[in-house]
């Protein structure tokens, strides 16, 4: 039995035993009725909403599943790419060697280094000067 259906046979029970309006049993009956019924309306609405809140977030759950699909169409692969942890485009992303002519280490810097046109050297402190020069030729 549902609780709307219990309640409602305890309503029928209380109403057959045919009890006295004015005595203090039958009005303590009747409050504890009347609180079970505010309290099955309550848990109605709260059913009633947590269905809505499902029905809601089933949808939202599958915009996320197309989005997901769709940035999996995107997806690089980090593998074949490069040693970035981040997400780079690789055209964007190189390395270069540079030796340092004081102490002869071999320093790895990335293309912003390289642009930035100098850099002390992590080994000795010796700043590392930088020359670009484009290989590309001017589109008219």
């Amino acid at each position: 039995m549902e609780t709307t259906e219990s309640l409602g046979y305890l309503k029928g029970l209380l109403d057959g035993l045919d009890l006295d309006d004015n005595k203090k049993e039958t009005k303590i009956f009747k409050a504890i009725i009347d609180v079970l019924d505010n309290l099955t309306e309550d848990v109605d609405d709260i059913t009633e909403g947590m269905e809505l809140l499902a029905e809601q977030i089933d949808a939202v759950d599958e915009d996320l599943a197309e989005v997901e699909d769709y940035l999996a169409e995107d997806e690089v692969d980090f593998d074949d790419c490069c040693d970035c942890d981040d997400y780079c485009d690789c055209d964007q992303c190189e390395e270069f060697e540079v030796e340092c002519p004081v102490c002869k280490e071999i320093i790895v810097v990335d293309e912003d280094t390289v642009l930035g046109g100098s850099m002390p050297c992590p080994n000795c402190g010796e700043l590392l000067e930088f020359e670009v020069e484009c290989d590309c030729e001017d589109e008219e």
